[in-house]
């Protein structure tokens, strides 16, 4: 029995990796925006990979406003939370409350059926540049990662990436250091995030969620971080519909 379990983990487990070698559109980031995107290019029929660093998918979506595990979204992204089947209760003002734990199950679980696979305790340390495009990224085991130890990555091809790592904007970062891009900001570099304003944060989080480079596209937190936005603390309306947006620029790209 003990040889049949472990047999089957790792049959499962590789098969699926292969299959994902290259894919129509890599995710970095299994927060809000990046699962949302995930589900809805899936479900137009792509092929997606999300890779997410920590054994937990959902980003910081499961702790709430300081692990008060409720969060507030605005009337208009309901739509979204709606889609995945997401509870939710009207407070006032068009804001609305969900559970956080409920958001995040419910988006991980709506990518999935959808027919998108999450590789998670998977870093991403580069990005695959050629023909002055970005064409893929490199990956890690992040226990490797985090210990410093010397292992070679491996490379998984796409016909675009998606950076949604949150506040670090880290695949970006990568971009502009390593390969020395100019890309769709005022400076042509990243602009850093700054202090909160909740309003003009939400609204800076899907005015920022773009495509900044050939392959390469930004959302959610990390789309605010490049552009330069306000940050907006635990209301989640803006990242729903940024994910939804960047799928929307990708599947166009893509047709």
């Amino acid at each position: 029995m003990e040889e049949k379990i472990s047999g089957a983990i790792i049959r499962r487990y590789f098969a699926k990796l292969e299959k994902h070698l290259t894919v129509d559109v890599a995710i970095v980031g299994a927060g809000p925006s990046g699962l949302v995107a995930a589900h809805d290019l899936a479900r137009a029929g792509k092929q997606v990979a999300v890779f997410e660093r920590k054994l937990a998918p959902g980003g910081g979506t499961w702790g709430g406003g300081m692990l008060f595990n409720e969060a507030v979204i605005q009337k208009d992204a309901l739509p979204v939370v709606e889609d995945f089947g997401v509870s939710y209760l009207e407070e006032n003002d068009d804001l609305y409350t969900v559970d956080t734990v409920e958001l995040a199950a419910g988006l991980i679980m709506g990518a999935r059926k959808a027919g998108a696979v999450i590789f998670n305790s998977v870093s991403v340390e580069d990005i695959v540049f050629k023909n002055d495009a970005v064409g893929g990224v490199v990956i890690q085991w992040t226990p490797v990662e985090r210990l410093g130890m010397h292992v070679d990555p491996i490379v998984i091809t796409a016909k675009a990436v998606l950076d949604g790592s949150g506040h670090p904007s880290e695949v970006t970062s990568l971009a502009t250091k390593k390969a020395g891009i100019s890309i769709d900001t005022l400076s042509g570099q990243i602009m850093g995030e700054r202090p909160m304003w909740v309003e003009e944060g939400e609204a800076a989080t899907v005015a920022s969620t773009k495509r900044l480079y050939p392959g390469l596209y930004v959302s959610g937190m990390a789309a605010n971080n490049v552009s330069g936005g306000f940050r907006m603390g635990p209301i989640f309306g803006g990242m729903l519909k940024s994910g939804r947006k960047v799928a929307e620029l990708i599947l166009q790209d893509l047709a």
